[in-house]
């Protein structure tokens, strides 16, 4: 048995299993977890910020039904490069974020969000639109 997280090359605070594919450049904060057991691709150059948790899997269906449903049910998880997850977001499987999104802070991220989209709350909806030169414009978007 070990005592705290399993080592990884990214942060010594995160916990990170099963074999996620994560890009070059990607940051990954303290208290954070990262489950790849159900496929997991993080692109280049992204930021995911400290408490994010990123599921691949979902033991709930097992769980309300007595284990009756004995399967831990999984699917992948793909999120582009140059994503910006906020501190303490969710990511929930099966969903893939495109490039250069944003999801805010306390976002629970339960359906895809396109390339170049901000979400925010619970559970994540668009609210904006990120810009070429990086800044934000909230409100209508394409």
């Amino acid at each position: 048995m070990t005592d705290g997280f399993p080592p990884n090359k990214y942060n010594a605070h995160a916990w990170i299993s099963g074999d996620p594919e994560i890009g070059e450049g990607t940051w990954i904060g303290a208290f954070t977890i990262v489950d790849g057991s159900g496929g997991l691709k993080i692109g280049r150059g992204c930021d995911v910020s400290s408490g994010v948790h990123i599921y691949t899997h979902s033991s709930m269906r097992r769980c309300v039904t007595g284990r009756e449903y004995s399967t831990v049910d999984r699917a992948p998880v793909t999120i582009g490069d140059n994503v910006f997850l906020g501190a303490n977001a969710v990511v929930l499987m099966g969903v893939t974020i495109g490039d250069r999104a944003v999801v805010g802070a306390g976002a629970v991220v339960a359906k895809d969000v396109p390339a170049g989209a901000v979400v925010t709350g619970v559970p994540a909806k668009r609210v904006g639109t990120v810009l070429p030169d990086g800044s934000i414009k909230y409100g209508e978007h394409e």
